[in-house]
């Protein structure tokens, strides 16, 4: 799913996704780093969890993010 949705960011350009490693371009949510990293990258972001739907933030229901 990160390489698709990489892809669609980049127009299907795959020099990013080559260029750029999964946990820069789809940073975890989860960790402490994972999220420090996502607020860095620009918009629109891609972000990776494996969180259950419960324990997102309550921001995240009211903003326009994609699942």
């Amino acid at each position: 799913m990160l390489e698709i949705l990489s892809l669609i960011r980049q127009g299907g350009d795959p020099s990013w996704c080559r260029s750029v490693p999964n946990w820069e371009r789809g940073p975890w949510l989860e960790t402490l780093l994972g999220l420090r990293r996502a607020r860095r990258n620009a918009r629109p972001r891609i972000i990776s969890s494996h969180l259950p739907l419960h324990l997102f933030p309550r921001k995240f229901f009211t903003s326009k993010a994609k699942v």
